[in-house]
Parts: structure tokens; C-alpha cells; sequence
């Protein structure tokens, strides 16, 4: 019997820390569900402490996922704890994810405590944590910059005050596997107590190896991986789920473990995450990237056509490729769209929230032939869009662009319920639509990033488009789509507008 293999998804928390990436509250929930029917094992719902929307948000998920553990993370302070364990209460199996810094630049010059006081914290923690759940997790943040003896010293304390699973972290993606996959066998050998937790691996892909690391974490006796769909985190992200998943699996004559992830289920999640964040998939990423199972040479097309296995290690579909099916067209009805809508695991608040996306769905099978799964997700990702803190909202928008002659745009816009005209023009279409935009909002913000994505094929798709604003600090996505291009960049223009006018939430002093 292979040992089981946990899989711990942080998209939620970890995933959510990249740069304009964070998601509302009805965008995590429809995640956690797809996180769910995947069959993860826990669910890194938030960090409670942050803002009282993760606390709501946490609360909420723990509220509706029965098949999976829903953690929150928590710092060594008793505050922390106590607003994780209070989260966390609805949920069928619920977690307390604690961690605090045992290097020693984190410790002098972060935390300005002693080896002996963190220590002291790490076993507190874990004693306000089993107040409220047996579940508990220590993580040592920076465990890749510490010293091993303090490691076990600290590891030993935490698992005789209960501590369930023990998280070693590369916080900064700094180690290669050779070197994890020692430190994670030395600590398994050496630190008392250790046949009584699992053992769990979190990993940052600075230097790209997260992935690597992972697995060479699971060789060397780690039962447990933090990851993230599509690899999504702060800076270059973390360990990728669908990757590390996908490597257990296609090389199950290396590794001793098995997963109980749907693998089928992997690419929806994969695209529902682009899609709410913002965050494109690279073409050639593995797994879920559009070109993973595509072959250009002909030497490859013509080894796949006579035998699959020839050039492909994985089959498209058991990684969910071949659900991208047409499902529904301007015909269908009602119980239909609402038929499919359960099936991709999106779940509607009341019936009026069902007829307004079904009237949406009517005005978009007028535009475009074919309504695809990927079509339905950007249409209740739109709703919500536009549902949340609608400060600013689009009524009217027209655009004139001629060959030899400057693009113009007239926008109506609705600003805190007033009606306000404004034009403007520029080098294209967009820039001129943009710049009538901020005429009006004169918001001040630094447009870094214009991202246009096509969510199927053929010339009526729906353009997905991401617009990333930076302002005093702050960095926010925002997310339009729609067939017509131009209305689509300004959905999403308004909507980064929108999330500038909602106070920041509070980050974590840490990060596992």
C-alpha cells in the first residue's frame, strides 16, 4: 500500500498575496468549492487576523465545504489564535495553521526575540490552537536560513504540545532538492516525536524549483505539500498542485504515495483561478497551459498518431482538457443553464440572482453562437465584478477609430449614482477609452499592466481582459470580459477603480 500523499492548497491565502490578486469574498467561495470537488485535503482558506473580510470569507467557506479541512493561518500571538479558532468553528474538520520565524535574521532582526522566546511562542501557540481543534499545524518560517539543531529543538517543544503536522518551509525559494530533500531526512531522523505528525513541505519558486523541492521533500518522507493552482503566490509563486500531483501520479515507480485528487478537475480549477485573479496561464505551462498537449513537429504528430505514448507522458483529458465541450447555445433554457451551472460547481445566492445571470447568458448566446463551459465562468465572474462595490459602472461607451486619424471615445459613466459624460482620445481605441475614463475618476493611478486574453476560439469570442493599477502602494486587478474588446478593457479598467476605492486588507507580518 502507498502511504497517501496530503494535498494542502494555500491558493486561497498564500496564492492570493501576489500583487492584485486578491479575490471578494463570493470569488473565494466559489473557489473553495472547486478546490472541494477537486478532493483536496485542506483548504488554506485566509488568514483570520488579516482584515474581518478574510475572517468573514474564512467562516463562510468553513460554512458550505464538508468534504475537505478548512485551515486559517495564524501568527504566535494568542489574537491571532483565537480569531483563527473562531473562523474556523462551522467547518465539519477545521485547522489552525500556526507558524513563527526560527531563522536567525528573522529572529534578530524581525521578531527581536531569542531562540529561547520564540520557542516559548511556538509552544503557546500551539496550546491557544487545540482550544479550538486537534487539527493543528506549526510551520517554522524561513526553515531553509536555520540552524538544524534549533530546528529539532523547536519541532521537539511544538510536538509535545500537540501539534498534529510540522511544515518546514523554504519561505524565500532558495534551496535545490538535493539539499531539501537532506534537511527534511535529517529532521525525520532526528527529532523525537517525528513518527507521530506528518511531515509537510512548502515551497517557493524563486529560482524555480519548487516543484523539484516538493518532491524531493515527498522522497524523503514528507506526506504532506502546500501548493498552489497554476503555481500562484507572491513574487514567482509557489509549488504548483497540478504539477506535483500530475508527477506522483505518471511516476508512481519513484514515489511511494498517492494522492485522492480528481485529476480530472485540474484544468476548470486552473482556469477558474486565471480568471477570478487575472493571472494568465503561460502557454507552455505544464499541465494546464494551452500548449501542454500540443505538438507542432511533425516527427512528434506523426509518433502520436500511430502511437500516443510516443511523445505524451499524460493523456489531455484525465487532467480535465477534454471537458472544454460546447454545452449550451441560444436555445437553451432555463433549468439547462442552471443544470450546467451545477455542474461546474457555481452556486447562485437566490433565484434572482439565477434570473439575472440567465438574462446575461441570453444577451451573450445573441452575440456569440456558442456558449462554452470557460464562457459560463466568465460570465458569473463578470456578475460578480460588477455586483462588488460598484462605485464606478459603464452605461454608455462609443469609439471611432479610423486609418490616419486619432482614435476617440465618449463614455457615459455612473459615478456613485450620478450620470457624467467625458471623451477623450489616444493611440487606440482602448487608450483613448481609458483616458475619457480617467477624465472622469482623475484617480492618479499608474496603469502597469493591459492583458488581453481570448477565453475560447474563433473570431466571436469573448475577450478576457486583466488591467493592473498601482497607486500609493496599493496594486489591484482588475477583470472584464466581453465580445467586444473595448467594452471588455473598460469593465475592467472601472473595476480596478473600484477595488482602489475599498481599504486595503492587512497583510500578515510573515509569510510560511
Amino acid at each position: 500500500m502507498k502511504d497517501h500523499l496530503v494535498i494542502f492548497d494555500t491558493t486561497l491565502r498564500d496564492g492570493e498575496q501576489s500583487p492584485g490578486a486578491s479575490m471578494t469574498k463570493e470569488e473565494k467561495l466559489r473557489v473553495a468549492r472547486q478546490l472541494e470537488r477537486m478532493r483536496v485535503d485542506v483548504i488554506e482558506a485566509g488568514f483570520a487576523a488579516a482584515s474581518p473580510g478574510d475572517f468573514d470569507a474564512i467562516k463562510s467557506i468553513a460554512s458550505i465545504v464538508r468534504e475537505s479541512t478548512v485551515c486559517s493561518l495564524a501568527r504566535s500571538n494568542e489574537n491571532d489564535i483565537r480569531r483563527a479558532g473562531e473562523a474556523i468553528k462551522p467547518a465539519v474538520s477545521g485547522r489552525i495553521h500556526t507558524f513563527i520565524a526560527t531563522s536567525p535574521i528573522h529572529m534578530e532582526k524581525k521578531l527581536r526575540m531569542t531562540p529561547d522566546q520564540v520557542v516559548e511562542s511556538a509552544i503557546r501557540a500551539v496550546n491557544w490552537a487545540r482550544e479550538y481543534t486537534d487539527d493543528v499545524e506549526f510551520s517554522a518560517e524561513d526553515a531553509v536560513r536555520s540552524d538544524v539543531d534549533f530546528l529539532c529543538r523547536i519541532f521537539e517543544e511544538v510536538i509535545k504540545a500537540g501539534a498534529r503536522t510540522i511544515n518546514v518551509p523554504d519561505t524565500v525559494g532558495y534551496s535545490v532538492p538535493s539539499v531539501w530533500g537532506d534537511l527534511m531526512r535529517t529532521l525525520i531522523e532526528r527529532v523525537p516525536g517525528a513518527g507521530q505528525v506528518v511531515w509537510s513541505t512548502h515551497c517557493h519558486n524563486d529560482l524555480g524549483m519548487a516543484v523539484a523541492n516538493s518532491l524531493s521533500a515527498v522522497l524523503a518522507g514528507a506526506r504532506q505539500v502546500e501548493c498552489t493552482i497554476n503555481g500562484l503566490g507572491e513574487r514567482a509563486g509557489n509549488a504548483s498542485l497540478e504539477e506535483v500531483v500530475m508527477a506522483v501520479r505518471t511516476r508512481a515507480d519513484l514515489f511511494p504515495v498517492q494522492t485522492r485528487i480528481d485529476a480530472t478537475q485540474i484544468v476548470p480549477a486552473s482556469k477558474l483561478v486565471s480568471q477570478i485573479t487575472g493571472y494568465p496561464v503561460q502557454p507552455n505551462k505544464a499541465v494546464v497551459g494551452a500548449n501542454a498537449f500540443a505538438h507542432e513537429s511533425g516527427i512528434h504528430q506523426d509518433g502520436v498518431l500511430k502511437h500516443r505514448e510516443t511523445y505524451e507522458i499524460m493523456r489531455a483529458e484525465d487532467v480535465g482538457w477534454a471537458q472544454n465541450k460546447l454545452v449550451l447555445g441560444k436555445h437553451s433554457g432555463r433549468n439547462a443553464f442552471k443544470s450546467r451551472l451545477a455542474a461546474l460547481a457555481i452556486v447562485l445566492d437566490s433565484e434572482e440572482a439565477l434570473n439575472a445571470a440567465f438574462a446575461r447568458f441570453k444577451e451573450l448566446a445573441d452575440k456569440k453562437h456558442e456558449i462554452f463551459d470557460e464562457d459560463l465562468q466568465a460570465l458569473v465572474s463578470d456578475e460578480d465584478v460588477t455586483q462588488e462595490g460598484e462605485y464606478y459602472k459603464l452605461v454608455y461607451s462609443r469609439v471611432c477609430s479610423e486609418t490616419g486619424e486619432t482614435p476617440a471615445a465618449d463614455v457615459t459613466l455612473n459615478v456613485d449614482g450620478v450620470e457624467k459624460k467625458a471623451a477623450g482620445i489616444g493611440s487606440g481605441p482602448v487608450d483613448a477609452t481609458f483616458k475619457a475614463i480617467e477624465s472622469v475618476a482623475e484617480s492618479g493611478a499608474q496603469l502597469l499592466l493591459y492583458s488581453v486574453n481570448a477565453i475560447t476560439t474563433g473570431t466571436d469570442a469573448q475577450g478576457e481582459v486583466t488591467v493592473r493599477l498601482g497607486k500609493d502602494g496599493r496594486i489591484v486587478n482588475g477583470n472584464g470580459a466581453d465580445t467586444d474588446i473595448v467594452i471588455a478593457s473598460a469593465k475592467a479598467y472601472l473595476n480596478a477603480l473600484n477595488k482602489l476605492q475599498i481599504p486595503d486588507r492587512v497583510d500578515p507580518q510573515g509569510d510560511v
